[in-house]
């Protein structure tokens, strides 16, 4: 079995939907959560704030600096995941479809990293 990342990106600029347009939204992904839960591919998801309130951390010559806002700039932030664990990348595109629909915004699919043999 492989883990993969299951991303839901936001395009910047695009109108937040209204208050029941969003609880639509969170219904239709409570909906699919619990059925990743049962069917036992959960490992982990949740939405994220804005990445206007993200804290950038980085060291430059041996200092800690932070700064204010997302990483990159860019027209497409991340706003949530689900962690998952299947078979293969079919299984893997087969419930990022599903995952889609039930957020309505784009889902990027990554494998993990294999572990290295220790």
């Amino acid at each position: 079995m492989t883990q993969y990342m299951l991303s839901v990106y936001m395009v910047e600029g695009t109108p937040m939907p209204s208050g029941d347009d969003m609880q639509r939204m969170f219904d239709q992904v409570d909906v699919f959560n619990a059925k990743v839960q049962k069917e036992g591919s959960w490992v982990f998801g949740g939405g994220l704030h804005p990445a206007n309130t993200a804290t950038v951390v980085s060291v430059q010559n041996g200092e800690v600096l932070t700064s204010d806002g997302p990483f990159a700039e860019s027209k497409e932030q991340l706003g949530g995941f689900w962690i998952v664990e299947l078979p293969d990348l079919d299984a893997a595109l087969k419930l990022a479809a599903e995952a889609t629909a039930a957020c309505e915004a784009p889902v990027e699919v990554r494998p993990f990293q294999d572990n290295p043999a220790s």
